[in-house]
């Protein structure tokens, strides 16, 4: 028996209600300070957050929408009137970096106007995405700019199969859909697939190449 797929048609005003819902269904987020506009499937957030992980958590629950293409995020992290100091920050942040698991030593932070700048190189994705994460739950923190690079590492001829046969592997994704292009340690992923989750999944797979440095993650996301 054939599965119907019951989902009316996704336009722009759909869309917009739907991720007002899912803002309002997410415990992290506080909706009402929250505007937001569709433009040909991809929306635009506005209005002010207490904290980047509420920004995060805004951010993702618009992409996990059917029909989103994309986000724009024009959300401001509002600024606390206490007697923080980028001081007390930075010796705060450098406490978590040290303490969260995952995180290697070589990388470090810069506070300036509560503003946290990370910088220095990992071995794999995870332990720059695991050090974003970690800084953007401090306290009075505006902003986080991910700048951590991952070490060089040798290229290999069978880069790109393999990180196909990962696609293949993941039941989430479409193999057939997506190309894989390969310059040295860097790689190029295009083509399309119909969720950011995918999107998220295929760039996730290819981060995990050991022989790779960077991924330009450029497949469109078909509504």
């Amino acid at each position: 028996m054939t599965a119907l797929n019951t989902q009316p048609p996704r336009n722009d005003k759909t869309i917009q209600a739907a991720v007002e819902e899912e803002l309002e269904w997410t415990p992290e987020v506080n909706a009402a300070h929250i505007g937001v506009a569709v433009t040909d499937g991809r929306v635009m957030l506005s209005g002010q957050v207490d904290s980047v992980v509420e920004q995060s958590a805004a951010i993702k629950a618009a992409l996990r929408i059917s029909g989103v293409t994309g986000v724009e995020d024009d959300l401001a992290v509002r600024h606390h009137t206490d007697s923080t100091t980028d001081a007390d920050i930075q010796q705060t942040v450098d406490r978590v970096l040290e303490w969260t698991s995952g995180v290697p030593s070589s990388i470090k932070a810069k506070v300036h106007d509560r503003k946290v700048v990370l910088t220095g190189q990992a071995d794999w994705n995870y332990q720059r995405l695991a050090a974003g994460k970690a800084v953007e739950r401090v306290f009075a923190v505006l902003s986080v700019d991910n700048q951590i690079t991952l070490r060089r590492r040798p290229s290999a001829d069978d880069t790109a199969e393999r990180i196909k046969n990962a696609f293949v592997r993941n039941a989430t994704l479409d193999a057939n859909t997506i190309t894989v292009s390969v310059s040295g340690s860097e790689v190029t992923l295009s083509g399309s697939v119909h969720s950011w989750a995918e999107k998220k999944q295929a760039g996730l797979a290819a981060w995990a190449s050991p022989n790779v440095t960077d991924v330009k993650n450029e497949i469109t996301v078909v509504a």
